[in-house]
């Protein structure tokens, strides 16, 4: 089964252009520090994106009469009952598992030199 190839919206390929920006910027602690501002935004520009996505969400349903399994295939890689969920703003329960198993049991790390 050939795996079909998915166009990119062109605002997704601008914010991995700025991701990619940070790493351009030669100087380390100015990098540092704008990594970590962009970090310290991350949680408002994260409930702004899921709100617009709610907000699209119930537009296809109410206003173009979009089914489930349509909304879902437009989100991608979501079932139709995640779908409904995300109208209601409903967040899902699965979380990323720790990159650094010492981090997830709060083991402090050695320093590096």
């Amino acid at each position: 089964m050939a795996e079909e190839s998915k166009e990119v919206p062109e605002e997704v390929t601008r914010l991995r252009e700025a991701i990619a920006a940070f790493a351009l910027i030669e100087d380390d602690a100015a990098c540092t520090a704008a990594v970590s501002e962009a970090l310290r935004e991350w949680p408002d520009l994260h409930s702004e994106l899921r709100q617009l996505r709610e907000d699209r969400v119930n537009a296809l349903r109410q206003k173009q009469r979009k089914t489930w399994p349509e909304i879902a295939a437009i989100i991608g890689e979501v079932t139709p009952e995640r779908a409904q969920q995300i109208s209601k703003g409903l967040r899902g329960t699965k979380r990323p598992e720790a990159k650094n198993p010492r981090k997830k049991q709060g083991t402090p790390e050695p320093p590096t030199e």
